[in-house]
């Protein structure tokens, strides 16, 4: 089985990260093989250099290139996978065309958030009615994600993100950590921690809000925001430099899953406005880690957080319910060890990479068998 992984880029991201995740896993078995084309040279997760797989670099002149479309025929004809799986709206609609010419199968998992624009001004949306009809297969790391897209029932499906757990292992020490982002450590503090890019899709105005709020009123509580991205300056100039040893930004890291390891809450704040969320890899991960969570509430997060069993669900753009759910699970320890054993044992038995992996296997084998028949 040949399968040519086609996306946009490997910078920090979830499906990114979903993809290096379900390669390391393909790796493993000996029916497949597999090349990656991009279309960016960065690359942010350097895990793929050590797969030993062949990279293409796919890249644009500028974003009308259309010598992407005999450049990515070629790579196809001189490859001749068996499966295309694409991963972003714009790799599908460059898939499409060589995919029916060369009578190779196409899977298509551009289906990762939920849109909140569900017309044709939004051009993922407008890219999934246009490349859908072409697709074998379409895969939504939802279900709410395929219902916002409308995707043909018969031929999609949902698979959840996997997760290595082996990276939780062997994991820095706190105190070394703890030292890194506060210059101290072994205080008794209490630390929220959101994982996410500060673009417009995250609403980290909400999140500033509530910190400030309660650090005005609390001397033990510390913010911790990890990522990087176009507001990341704005949002820090929203912080009075008094504030700036409580809510701390540290930009992109490489060490995430150390970091997430000292938090008490793990929380995600989506900008319900311009973006749904599919399944957040960073939810994933708090959860691995044995950690309650605090998200707002609508697409694919109502299926990975259960409201009062392994964290809270809020209302979007809330700071007053935000606010009210840091402080429950502050004050009552054994809430939060109630709702991060529950979040722990959902990681494990519905996101192992294990899972992913078998169910991508799966569907592609369908796929080659349908050919057969």
């Amino acid at each position: 089985m040949k399968i040519l992984f086609f996306i946009d880029s490997l910078c920090a991201g979830g499906k990114e990260r979903r993809l290096i995740e379900l390669m390391k896993g393909l790796r493993l078995n000996p029916e497949v093989t597999f090349e990656i084309v991009l279309m960016d040279n960065k690359v942010h997760y350097h895990q793929v250099f050590s797969l030993n797989i062949r990279i293409h670099y796919l890249l644009r002149k500028t974003k009308k290139d259309l010598s992407v479309f005999p450049k990515f025929y070629k790579i196809c004809k001189d490859y001749r996978p068996d499966i295309v799986h694409c991963w972003d709206s714009m790799t599908a609609v460059i898939s499409a065309p060589t995919c029916r010419l060369l009578n190779i199968k196409l899977v298509n998992g551009l289906v990762v958030d939920t849109p909140v624009k569900q017309n044709i001004f939004n051009k993922h949306w407008l890219r999934a009615k246009l490349t859908f009809p072409f697709s074998n297969k379409i895969i939504g790391n939802s279900r709410a994600g395929l219902a916002a897209y409308k995707a043909p029932s018969k031929k999609s499906s949902c698979i959840y993100n996997g997760m290595d757990f082996h990276r939780f292992e062997k994991l820095k020490e706190e105190e070394i950590i703890e030292k890194d982002i506060f210059g101290k450590s072994g205080e008794n503090i209490f630390v929220a921690g959101m994982v996410a890019g500060f673009e417009n899709r995250k609403d980290y105005e909400t999140l500033i809000k509530g910190a400030l709020s309660l650090i005005k009123s609390n001397d033990l509580i510390r913010f911790v925001l990890v990522g990087s991205g176009n507001n990341l300056n704005e949002i820090k100039k929203s912080v009075s430099e008094k504030y700036t040893d409580k809510i701390v930004f540290l930009g992109k890291r490489n060490d995430v899953e150390s970091i997430v390891n000292i938090f008490d809450i793990g929380i995600l704040l989506t900008n319900s406005k311009v973006h749904g969320e599919g399944i957040s890899n960073s939810i994933i991960e708090y959860m691995a880690l044995g950690k309650p969570v605090i998200a707002t509430r609508g697409g694919g997060t109502n299926e990975v957080i259960c409201d009062g069993e392994n964290g809270f669900l809020i209302n979007p753009h809330d700071s007053c319910q935000l606010v009210q759910s840091i402080q429950k699970l502050l004050n009552d320890t054994n809430l939060r060890q109630q709702f991060g054993a529950k979040s722990y044992e959902i990681a494990r038995n519905r996101f192992d990479l294990k899972i992913m992996t078998e169910n991508y296997f799966q569907t592609y084998q369908q796929l080659l068998q349908e050919n057969k028949n």
